[in-house]
This record gives structure tokens, C-alpha cells and sequence, in this order.
């Protein structure tokens, strides 16, 4: 039976004041679809090393781990907190699991740098012949570090780059800009100058790679779903979200060091 908003915010009530078992086991059931919705989020960059059994395994641990620590009196809807937890518990899997993590986080470091040079040589975006020329690698070598840094958490979770690390407290960059009871007149000003940076940032890129950043941030688009309404492969989409993400992020930092204007 589907559960109302009013059904839910009782139940979470009774559980935090009683962490009954039963209805802790309850809790799980009802929000389990959220496991499958982020591993159809995060497919194509799961590396071998897990099965599919074992991917939704590690978040459905993530699950749990959100039902038992979510609070909420903190004001944040569950399915954000959870997701953030599902996601976190998944990458922490693949860390552990796979050499290649540490290499994927100097990728991604690498590119960042890349990135922040080239902007600021030319004052606009690097084409992929430009980035792969500035990194000494050719154009093949260059897809192969964008699919390696997109195990690197890659996302604007971490809009200044760098080893994001576990995501499962860490409210995402548009969260951030979306937090309207962010309090206190100074917080406020800098929401706002964040919200202009990343539009600025948003304009910057090219249409496609603004459509990959809308169809996976605004509609929330599975990889898959991306690939159908783009005609290309799955691998492909991660491609493009990997790079559409370094230009924005590469893009976001710069516009946030320049002084705002009056």
C-alpha cells in the first residue's frame, strides 16, 4: 500500500522515538526502490570487479545505514539523505575493491589542472584536441581518463575538484544553491553569488554539454535514459558527463575568484 506524506512523517516519528525493529525493517521495504534508481544513476562507471547483485547489495547497505541515522528534525527530505548514503556506500565498495581508484583520482586531479590552465590561457573552454595536446596523451588516451576520473567521483557534488571522498553527509553544490532556509543575511549573499557563478559556468558550456548536465541534474535521468534520448552508448554518456563536469567545475572555480561586480 502506498504510503501518504502524512503516513510517512508519522511512521519516521514513532521509529525515532521508539527504533522499534519491526518497523526499522519496515523503513528498508518501503524505501528500497531508492537502491535501484541510484545504481541505474551510477551504472556505466561500476567497474568488473562487481556484479550487479553485489552492487545493489553495498547500497542496500547505504539504505540502512540512512534509515538508521537519518534525523528528521534536520529538515532534510529522506530521499536526499538516503541517496547521498546509497551513492557513498557504493563508491566506498569500489574504492576498496579496485587498484585503479588512485590513479582515477589523479586523473581527475590531472584534468582539473588541465582545465584551469587552459581557461585561462584562452578565456574559453578547451576543445578535447587542445586538453589532449596540453597533457601530452592523444585524443584515445584522453577518453580513457575521463571514463578512469568518472570513478573518481566526478560530480558537482565537489565543485572544486580534487579526492571528494565519501558523500554521505555532504550536501551537493546544488543543494546548496536550492537551501532556502539557509540563514543569516551573509550566507544569503553567498548563495546568491554562488547561484550567478554557476549560471555563468552553465553558459560557458557548449549546448550538448549543457543538455547532458540538465537531463542528469534537472530531469535526473538514469544513464541509460540519457544514452536513448542522445543516441549513443551508455560508455559514451560517461564520457560526456565526465567532461561536462570538469568544464563546469573548471568554468565555476574561476568565475567564483573573480571579484563580483557592484
Amino acid at each position: 500500500m502506498t504510503q501518504t506524506t502524512a503516513d510517512l512523517e508519522e511512521l519516521w516519528t514513532t521509529f525515532c522515538a521508539t527504533r522499534d525493529s519491526a518497523l526499522r525493517e519496515r523503513m528498508i521495504v518501503q524505501y528500497a526502490p531508492l537502491v535501484k534508481y541510484v545504481v541505474g544513476r551510477m551504472a556505466v562507471s561500476m567497474p568488473g570487479v562487481l556484479g550487479s547483485e553485489d552492487i545493489i547489495g553495498y547500497g542496500t547497505v547505504g539504505l540502512i545505514q540512512a534509515v538508521d541515522r537519518y534525523d528528521p528534525t534536520v529538515g532534510v527530505k529522506f530521499e536526499t539523505y538516503a541517496i547521498r548514503r546509497i551513492k557513498g556506500a557504493i563508491l566506498d565498495a569500489i574504492r576498496s575493491l579496485q587498484q585503479l581508484s588512485r590513479d582515477a583520482s589523479k586523473r581527475a586531479r590531472d584534468l582539473d589542472h588541465a582545465y584551469d590552465e587552459l581557461l585561462q590561457q584562452h578565456g574559453r573552454m578547451p576543445t578535447n584536441r587542445e586538453l589532449a595536446r596540453h597533457m601530452g596523451i592523444s585524443n584515445e588516451e584522453l577518453n580513457q581518463a575521463m571514463v578512469d576520473a568518472s570513478l573518481s567521483v566526478v560530480s558537482l557534488s565537489n565543485p572544486s575538484g580534487g579526492d571528494a571522498g565519501s558523500e554521505g553527509d555532504r550536501p551537493s553544490l546544488l543543494e546548496q544553491i536550492a537551501d532556502e532556509d539557509t540563514p543569516g543575511v551573509e550566507m544569503q549573499v553567498e548563495r546568491q553569488q554562488l547561484y550567478e557563478a554557476l549560471v555563468q559556468a552553465i553558459q560557458a558550456l557548449s549546448e550538448r554539454d549543457r543538455l547532458v548536465i540538465n537531463l542528469y541534474y534537472y530531469e535526473e535521468l538514469t544513464l541509460k535514459e540519457i544514452s536513448e534520448v542522445l543516441g549513443v552508448s551508455t560508455s559514451r554518456v560517461s564520457q560526456l558527463h565526465a567532461a561536462a563536469v570538469f568544464k563546469l567545475r573548471a568554468a565555476l572555480r574561476a568565475n567564483i575568484a573573480q571579484p563580483v561586480a557592484a
